[in-house]
Order: C-alpha cells, then structure tokens, then sequence
C-alpha cells in the first residue's frame, strides 16, 4: 500500500510576488463580480492569504481596487507597445492596436474597465489611475501617427486629437457590446466601424488599411 500524500507546504513568497499574487485575485473577481461586490476577504481567501495580509500590502478596499486597476491596465499598456513598435509600417502597427484594443479584440475582459470607470467617480484614487492611463493609451496611439505622418505613410494634422475621437469611439463601442448586449450592432459592424474610423482618421481609403 502507498503511502498517503501529505499536502505540500505553501511556498514562502517573497514581498512583490505576494502583492502581485493579491492584484492577480482582485483582478479576477472584479471581472467576474464587479467592484461593489468584491470583499477583502474574497481577495484574501482566493489567494490563500489573511484579509491582513491583504490590507497590510494596500491598507484598503479603495486602494486594493486601484492597484488592481493599474495592474491590470499596465499589462495591457505593455502589450500595446509592443505592437506599436512591431518592425512594419504605421498603418499596419496602428490597425493592429486598434483592433486588440476594440471590444471585439483581446484586451483584458471591458467589464473590468467598465466598471473602473464607474467606481472612478467616487474614489479620487482610482480616478487618478484611470485619468494617467487613459493619458499613456493616447500618447502611445498618438506618437505612431505622428510617426506615419511625418514618414509620409498618411495624412493626419492633429494627431493627439486622432487618438481621442479613436479612443472615445473604443470605449462608447465597449459599453454598447459589454454592457447593452449586442442589440442591433453586430461585432463584424462593430470591427469595420473602428477600421473605417481609422481610415479617416489618416486620410486613407478603408481599402488601404488591408492592402498595406
């Protein structure tokens, strides 16, 4: 007869894997729950942690909430940079950050920053995250068509301006398909709204966009 398998010891996690391990949680049950519903505990007990631990490393639910937020947005702001400096033309990177980044795409699930947008408006903290990510995300959207510009790819005289109305048209798309339902605007409709808002944008035909 075996021997019986005793549970293994938990690991003994230094400081930052801890806090990261506790912001990968939080991120998961505001996807799956929301903001209103999460719970210190619920944090704590998913990733095998007292609720002490969790407020010794953010002090509070409000600052447990932001953290998650900009965990979360980082990774994503990462992952945009780096298709923005793909080695291939503008309208090609631009296209392709667009379409990760539109509801149809793969950018982090939108029920998560759907609901940081709404919790923004009543803790200060979070706000602040949002508002400097929110201003990474144009920037970053911002100097590639700067860059398509000058190299003569395409036209476009306000580039940061571009990257606000791209933004805007992203993120009121993110509430009609995740937060409404579809209802009468499809995800084809919706992908081909955010390439034909692209071509616009750059003086290009919507053709150019696949050809180039």
């Amino acid at each position: 007869m075996s021997e019986p398998q005793l549970p293994r010891p938990r690991v003994r996690l230094a400081a930052t894997e801890r806090r990261e391990e506790l912001l990968r949680a939080a991120v998961a049950l505001i996807e799956a729950r929301g903001v209103v519903a999460l719970r210190v505990s619920d944090v704590a007990s998913a990733a095998g942690a007292s609720n002490a631990l969790v407020l010794y490393h953010f002090a509070s639910k409000e600052r447990l909430v932001a953290a998650a937020f900009e965990y979360a947005a980082q990774e994503d702001l990462a992952h945009l940079r780096r298709i923005l400096t793909r080695r291939t033309c503008a309208v090609r990177r631009l296209r392709a950050a667009v379409r990760w980044y539109a509801p149809t795409g793969r950018a982090r699930g939108w029920r998560l920053w759907i609901e940081g947008w709404v919790a923004a408006q009543h803790e200060p903290a979070l706000r602040e995250v949002a508002r400097e990510l929110d201003r990474q995300w144009k920037m970053a959207l911002a100097g590639v068509i700067s860059e398509g510009d000058e190299n003569g790819e395409f036209s476009c005289a306000d580039p940061a301006a571009a990257a606000l109305r791209l933004t805007a048209l992203l993120d009121g798309l993110a509430v009609q398909l995740t937060a409404y339902g579809s209802g009468d605007l499809t995800r084809t409709e919706a992908r081909q709204w955010v390439d034909e808002a692209l071509a616009h944008e750059l003086s290009l035909d919507p053709a150019a966009l696949v050809t180039r």
